[in-house]
């Protein structure tokens, strides 16, 4: 019982030095942080040090305050991972089965996109090539785009720094200020559409996924012949960023669906 009611002291301490107003703050010293939680002063103390020695919490040493430590992040980061993975496939099924046509999660690592896992119709006589760990551009690729979604242009630049702008379809930007305007345009409608812009023939509408933080962790898109989508590109992107937004919430990002307008 002494261990159960330890561990649960140890967790209302993580929740009070996780409370909105003390991370605005900063940080909560521990005399106020022993009276929030009706616990001895010494006995907080005492936990907090053990606490700061696994780098679970950290002590500001002008104000010595106390807040959440970057090892407690690394390991919320680390499960994040782990479990976007296992919420994804039901999600890519989903999205599947609504628009009939293959979709995928992607990430971002370094300057590229890596497709981390694919889920396909049961049959179509006409697929995408499939995509899972081989690597693809963020400049004309809807994954990508979305995955950067949130950089403004100097972000871009140190991005993409001396990466060339490869021309593998038709009216792709050439420049980092071309694809930050492109962005822009994403940004504002919540989604990203790229038309024949990777391969001609092929359009993709892909949709940011964020975590508890509110980052863009990874993106779900899809991609099909432009003779498939063009006559139900509104419909596809409804489903894509209704699955994005889905998958959002269930990491924590509790993000809605955005409103979906004309493609640009």
């Amino acid at each position: 019982m002494a261990d159960a009611s330890s561990f649960r002291r140890g967790l209302s301490l993580f929740t009070a030095l996780g409370a909105d107003e003390v991370i605005a703050a900063g940080g909560i010293g521990v005399n106020r942080l022993a009276e929030r939680l009706g616990m001895d002063k010494g006995q907080v103390s005492r936990m907090l040090r053990v606490l700061d020695d696994a780098g679970l919490v950290e002590r500001d040493p002008e104000t010595r305050t106390y807040r959440l430590g970057w090892g407690l992040f690394a390991m919320a980061a680390r499960a994040g991972d782990r479990r976007l993975l296992e919420l994804a496939p039901p999600v890519l099924l989903a999205l599947v089965e609504r628009t009939h046509e293959r979709s995928h999660l992607a990430v971002l690592r370094g300057h590229e996109v890596v497709t981390v896992q694919t889920e396909s119709p049961a049959a179509r006589a006409v697929m995408t090539a499939g995509w899972v760990g081989r690597t693809i551009p963020v400049h004309n690729s809807s994954a990508g785009r979305a995955l950067v979604l949130d950089h403004d242009s100097g972000e871009l630049e140190e991005l993409l720094d001396g990466e060339p702008f490869a021309v593998s379809g038709r009216g792709g930007p050439t420049s980092v200020r071309q694809l930050h305007e492109r962005i822009v345009t994403a940004r504002r409608l919540g989604y990203a559409v790229v038309d024949e812009e990777f391969e001609v023939g092929l359009i993709g509408v892909a949709a940011p996924v964020r975590d508890y933080r509110g980052r863009i962790v990874a993106s779900l898109n899809i991609s099909a012949p432009k003779f498939r989508l063009d006559g139900r590109l509104p419909d596809v992107v409804a489903a894509v960023t209704s699955a994005a937004a889905g998958l959002s919430r269930q990491l924590g990002g509790g993000a809605e669906p955005p409103t979906t307008g004309a493609a640009s």
